[in-house]
């Protein structure tokens, strides 16, 4: 065994040595693409000395926080504020999503970098007790917060609207009281059961071409006031399919991170932009295809996102909630945190095999951005699950 390699567990429970390839692409600092809009949704970084509950609550390590937002400008990347790549929904509060959002636009402020942070109604219980007024409410007054510190809003998708409105018509309620009075045009965010059971049957059933009708329609009567649409279903067919009825104007960011590289690509009659959780983990890769599609150079796009794609779908994979511990991971390995831990514990939530197999796919897409930082991290992880 070469001084480089590792023994990585595989599915089978033995071990199997690995030699990392050990090429990394370079971070390269650039402006926006000039040909998409593209926004990172960026991972928080946990406070790991803190003296605290981490089962309850969240403390986080700010300038960490902040530091990957300014890698993430650095590379032409907008930032997704307080999305549930930061664990919105799955251990990061609303008082802490406060904070973050509150530093985060400042922080942009300063250094010239775009920003969106998520709206949503979080801090109401998810119960069947709730009323449309109360998600109304509850929308209202963390839009009303994200307005206030000069943030753009992703009107994010309510575990509470789904758990107690009786079909569509209570969907479109809500959204057109909220978008009514919205001051600066928002990102919808519709987020599929697959990354967040507790939003099936959103849009008022599990019709998934009723569901998309009743969404168009409220987008139609407030395309004033609609920037975009963030879908997350997983499912190309019924995003280009979404896009194409869309009303002029209105662009759709896709979601999807498991076909990104096409749906960003596009064809003649019209392309998506981005707004993806995998861009944290793959940015150089990232920023660097659209660079060369700003150029036109298509074959070097699909040269720099083909390996990336393998890697997106392990991260991704079922259950797909769990993918912020495969991003975190990476921002470990990649030396932008100098821990892995998570809020909530949810480093537990992937499972050593699961982990190596990010190495390795990383590795062969040229994102580990320094292998040998990468490999001794790696191997401090294994020592972890009692591989020597």
């Amino acid at each position: 065994m070469t001084t480089n390699s590792l023994r990585l567990p595989r599915p089978d429970g033995g071990l199997a040595e690995y030699v990392p390839v050990g090429r990394s692409l370079p971070d390269t600092t650039c402006g926006p693409s000039t040909s998409r809009v593209a926004y990172a949704a960026a991972h928080v970084v946990a406070d790991p000395l803190a003296n605290f509950d981490p089962t309850s609550d969240a403390c986080l390590d700010w300038e960490a926080t902040l530091a990957y937002r300014r890698y993430l400008w650095s590379l032409g990347f907008g930032v997704a504020e307080a999305m549930d790549t930061a664990q919105r929904g799955m251990g990061l509060g609303w008082g802490a999503v406060q904070e973050l959002i509150r530093r985060s636009v400042a922080e942009a402020r300063a250094c010239g970098g775009g920003v969106a942070c998520g709206a949503g109604t979080d801090h109401l219980d998810p119960s069947p007790s709730a009323t449309l007024s109360d998600v109304e409410a509850a929308y209202e007054e963390q839009c009303s917060f994200v307005e206030g510190e000069g943030g753009r809003i992703i009107l994010m998708a309510s575990r509470a609207l789904a758990a107690c409105a009786g079909g569509p018509e209570d969907y479109e309620r809500v959204y057109d009281r909220i978008l009514s009075q919205v001051s600066q045009p928002v990102i919808l965010h519709w987020l599929g059961d697959m990354f967040d059971p507790a939003l099936a049957g959103y849009w008022g059933g599990r019709d998934l071409d009723e569901a998309m009708a009743t969404c168009l329609a409220v987008i139609e009567r407030h395309a004033e006031k609609v920037d975009g649409v963030k879908v997350s279903l997983l499912d190309a067919g019924r995003e280009v399919a979404m896009r194409r009825l869309l009303p002029a104007g209105v662009r759709m960011y896709t979601g999807d991170d498991y076909n990104y590289p096409e749906l960003i690509l596009g064809d003649d009659r019209g392309h998506s932009d981005a707004l993806l959780g995998i861009f944290d983990a793959i940015a150089p890769a990232a920023s660097a295809a659209l660079h060369a599609l700003d150029k036109g150079d298509v074959d070097r796009y699909n040269e720099l996102l083909a390996p990336t794609l393998p890697l997106s779908k392990h991260i991704f994979a079922p259950p797909v909630r769990y993918y912020k511990t495969g991003v975190v991971f990476l921002a470990y390995l990649n030396g932008h945190q100098r821990h892995f831990r998570m809020v909530g514990g949810q480093e537990s939530a992937r499972s050593a095999v699961h982990l190596s197999e990010i190495f390795v796919l990383a590795d062969r897409a040229r994102l580990l951005r320094d292998p040998g930082l990468a490999v001794h991290r790696m191997r401090l992880v294994l020592a972890l699950a009692g591989v020597q």
